[in-house]
């Protein structure tokens, strides 16, 4: 769809509006530049952005505390998760005079198909999907090609484990392709106390992010991992069996120390639904992992692993090397983006 061209009026307000705001950013960066000449401000210190609102981020100092800070204008724009460097005012706020190094950081399209940063780093992506709404293998493809190309790990859930058959059925031996690949798999239950062990072990000591389509649980996951914050569940609809977005608000948690040491959670309603529509045919290419050792040993430089002779893909699925059902999925997922 087109983007619809404003009027001359409308650029006008526009840019008044913008301009407006830089004035602002500007003139607060000049007190903050005093104030800290001044020595109002009080020493260096380390933190970590939990959230943020506009110019406005609420850091975490090394205690465990939130501050509220205003961000210079000199700075570029912040994310949840990034780590900063502040100076305590004397009335409980601060201001951020520096940003460390990002190890990872996760973009989303915004409004008009640009990547920008929505969070940063994160440690581990974690792809819930359940039994119930049954999981699609293209759409657990989906997921990890997405992974794959922000250069975060992946790590599967599956959730209402008490829903499976004694011997697993078609979902666990889907599940164990996806092992066999390499992927980790954790299996996890809100139905029982002892449900959630092997996930709390997995987020320990990491920073996470939960993905995954709506109903399978992230919510309900989230509000037992973090007892002490509110998060809004979504009911399973009894007809259709898909479920309802909730959590609106983006924010670094850190979980309970009692249960997961050292474990930390980014959710966000942006965050968790992944799409594929800024990535190239190459990047799809790529995310699938057993692929790899076979790029660039086709015949054609330009191979595009169709029907194309001595194409090095299709020949390991010939040979059993590359499941085909997995490249099955690889071929729908491109014909998506061509759509």
């Amino acid at each position: 769809m087109s983007k619809r061209k404003l009027s001359r009026q409308q650029q006008w307000r526009v840019d008044k509006v913008q301009a407006e705001r830089a004035s602002r950013a500007e003139k607060r960066d000049v007190r903050d530049a005093e104030k800290l000449a001044a020595g109002e401000y009080g020493a260096e210190q380390p933190g970590r952005v939990m959230a943020h609102f506009g110019r406005t981020l609420e850091v975490r100092n090394t205690e465990g505390t939130p501050v509220r800070c205003h961000l210079r204008a000199n700075l570029d724009g912040m994310v949840t998760g990034d780590r900063v460097i502040w100076r305590a005012g004397q009335e409980g706020s601060g201001v951020v005079v520096a940003r460390e190094e990002r190890d990872t950081v996760l973009k989303r399209p915004d409004a008009r198909g640009q990547l920008k940063p929505v969070a940063a780093n994160i440690d581990q992506i974690l792809i819930v999907f359940a039994v119930e709404p049954a999981p699609h293998p293209n759409l657990i493809d989906r997921y990890l090609v997405a992974a794959e190309a922000t250069d975060i790990a992946p790590v599967l859930v599956l959730n209402k484990i008490d829903l499976l058959p004694d011997d697993g059925g078609e979902l666990g031996k889907l599940l164990e392709r996806y092992r066999a690949l390499g992927y980790p798999v954790v299996r996890t239950t809100t139905a029982n106390e002892e449900g959630l062990a092997p996930l709390r072990q997995q987020l320990e000591g990491r920073t996470s992010v939960f993905v995954g389509q709506s109903g399978v649980g992230k919510s309900s996951l989230i509000d037992l991992l973090l007892p002490d914050e509110s998060l809004r569940i979504g009911a399973l609809s009894e007809d259709s069996r898909k479920g309802t977005h909730t959590t609106t608000t983006a924010r670094l948690y850190t979980m309970n120390r009692d249960e997961v040491t050292d474990g930390e959670l980014i959710d966000s309603p942006g965050i968790r639904e992944f799409g594929l529509i800024h990535l190239t045919e190459q990047d799809v290419t790529d995310g699938f992992i057993e692929f790899r050792p076979f790029l660039g040993h086709c015949r054609f430089r330009d191979c595009r692993h169709r029907e194309e002779p001595g194409c090095a893909l299709l020949g390991a699925v010939e040979e059993g090397k590359i499941h085909p059902e997995r490249f099955a999925s690889y071929r729908r997922i491109l014909d998506s983006l061509d759509a």
